[in-house]
């Protein structure tokens, strides 16, 4: 028989009997690996607003707009003290672009000729220290655009009336602590005056005392 015979061939070709079987045997891992907790610093926070945007911040030096890049802008309130901080990652390397609270006296406006953009000042902390910037955002819509500027506004707002409420109790507190003081300099001032009348009353009855001891010896 030829060895170009098709059955013949196939039976050359046929693999042993048990070469594909599942043996059953587990292989262990060479490393164990454990979970980590990551912590992104927005436990304690709630995202009042979350858009995707991109960022730009005006380099002084070279009089132009530099990209800080694009992500997700977010604005975040402190479920403790009520603060709301503004921060923005990176998409892909999540790479914090801005980020800084939004203080009363903060406002936000539109980019001239440029109805999906907005403009703004900041005292920013991304890189790690203080610095002040003026930022630009672009968003894919205008209705994202006005969202961003009108929830900024609302929350600028809102920080001016517990900057007044902070204050109203802070007046509060230093009036009563006056008047603490002012009832225990009357307390120390009572009890001065007591001391007078007491050793006044003492030095009386020596007197008297000394007066009746010629009459007893006589």
């Amino acid at each position: 028989m030829s060895s170009a015979d098709p059955e013949h061939r196939e039976d050359e070709e046929a693999p042993a009997a048990g070469d594909d079987e599942d043996t059953g045997a587990q292989v262990a891992p060479i490393v164990k690996l454990e979970e980590v907790a990551v912590t992104t610093g927005e436990e304690d926070e709630d995202a009042i607003l979350d858009l995707k945007s991109k960022l730009y911040r005006f380099d002084k030096d070279g009089n132009q707009w530099k990209e800080r890049g694009a992500g997700t802008v977010k604005f975040l309130k402190h479920k403790v003290t009520g603060k709301v901080r503004l921060l923005m990652r990176q998409s892909k390397t999540l790479k914090i672009c801005a980020n800084h609270l939004i203080l009363a006296t903060m406002s936000v406006q539109e980019h001239a000729g440029n109805d999906k953009s907005c403009v703004w000042h900041a005292r920013d902390f991304a890189d790690g220290e203080l610095k002040d910037e003026l930022f630009c955002i672009r968003f894919p819509s205008v209705e994202n655009c006005k969202s961003f500027m009108e929830t900024f506004q609302e929350v600028a707002e809102s920080q001016k009336k517990e900057e007044g409420e902070e204050g109203s109790a802070a007046a509060g507190l230093l009036e009563k602590l006056s008047v603490e003081e002012k009832t225990d300099a009357e307390k120390k001032e009572e009890k001065k005056t007591e001391d007078k009348e007491s050793t006044k009353q003492e030095s009386e009855a020596d007197a008297e005392k000394k007066a009746e001891e010629p009459a007893s010896s006589a």
